[in-house]
C-alpha cells in the first residue's frame, strides 16, 4: 500500500458542482490551468494504470493502479458536467475541476490511496477557491494536503509512501517566490516529486502491506509516490508512461 491503512472520511466540499452540458475542447470548468491539469491527470492515470499495477504487485497489494484508474474515470464524468470557465481568479470557478476530481476520489473509490489523493485535491481546491490560481494558493493547498494525509494515514517521510513524493513537491512550491507563474511552480514541484519517487526505491516500507514484504520491495519505487509524480507532472501535459520518470531509481 502507499499510505497507512487508516480509514478516510470525506471532507466537506468547497462548492457544489451544478451539472451542465459538456463543452468542447480540453478545458472544462474553472481556469484554463486547473481544467487542463485535471483532464491531463485523469488521462495519464488511465495511460499508466497497468504500470502502476505492476509496481504495486511488487511493493503492495496490487490494487493501486486499478483504484487510481477508477478514480480517473469517475473524475472525467464529473469534469464533463462542469460549466465553461470564467477566469483563474478567486471565486471564479477555478477550483471546480480540482473539487470535482477530489469528490470523485473521496466518494467513489475504495481502498486507502484513492481517498488520500482526494484529500490533497480537496485542499488544493479550497486554497484556489480562496485566492485564485496562484503559486501561493498551490503552495498552501499542497502543504495543507500533506498535513491532512500525514494526520489521517500516519505516514512520515522515509516510510516509503506517497508522502515521500508529496513532501518534496510541497517544499518546491514553498521555495518558489510568490510572483512565480503557477505553471513554472508546478513544474518545479513535479521535478521534486519525481525525484522523491526515485528515492523511494532505496527505502524499506514501514506502513501498509508493503511493510510485511521486507527486502522484496528493494529497488522498487513506491506506486503511491509515483501517483503523486503523475499528478504534479500532469500540469504540463498528459503522462504517457512512468518509465522515463523513474529512470535509475534508488
Amino acid at each position: 500500500m502507499s499510505t497507512g491503512d487508516s480509514p478516510v472520511s470525506p471532507v466537506s466540499s468547497v462548492s457544489s458542482v451544478s451539472p451542465a452540458s459538456p463543452v468542447p475542447g480540453d478545458v472544462c470548468g474553472g481556469s484554463a490551468l486547473t481544467g487542463r491539469w485535471m483532464r491531463w491527470f485523469t488521462q495519464g492515470a488511465l495511460a499508466v494504470e497497468e504500470e502502476l499495477t505492476e509496481l504495486d504487485q511488487l511493493a503492495g497489494d496490487g490494487d493501486f493502479g486499478a483504484n487510481l484508474g477508477a478514480g480517473a474515470r469517475a473524475a472525467r464524468r464529473r469534469l464533463d458536467r462542469l460549466p465553461w470557465p470564467a477566469s483563474g481568479a478567486a471565486g471564479s470557478g477555478a477550483a471546480l475541476p480540482l473539487e470535482a476530481t477530489a469528490t470523485a476520489f473521496l466518494d467513489e473509490i475504495g481502498g486507502t490511496s484513492g481517498p488520500m489523493f482526494g484529500l490533497l485535491l480537496q485542499s488544493l481546491a479550497a486554497a484556489v477557491d480562496d485566492a485564485g490560481t496562484t503559486t501561493g494558493a498551490l503552495r498552501d493547498g499542497t502543504v495543507r494536503g500533506l498535513a491532512a494525509i500525514r494526520r489521517v494515514g500516519g505516514a512520515a517521510p522515509g516510510d516509503k509512501t506517497l508522502v515521500d513524493a508529496l513532501a518534496p513537491a510541497a517544499g518546491a512550491l514553498a521555495a518558489a517566490p510568490p510572483e512565480t507563474p503557477p505553471e513554472r511552480a508546478l513544474s518545479a514541484a513535479a521535478e521534486a516529486a519525481w525525484q522523491g519517487v526515485r528515492d523511494t526505491a532505496r527505502l524499506r516500507a514501514r506502513l501498509g502491506r508493503a511493510s510485511y514484504l521486507g527486502d522484496r520491495t528493494a529497488g522498487v519505487p513506491d506506486p503511491g509516490a509515483a501517483g503523486i509524480g503523475l499528478l504534479f507532472g500532469s500540469a504540463a501535459g498528459p503522462v504517457g508512461s512512468l518509465r522515463p520518470h523513474l529512470g535509475k531509481a534508488g
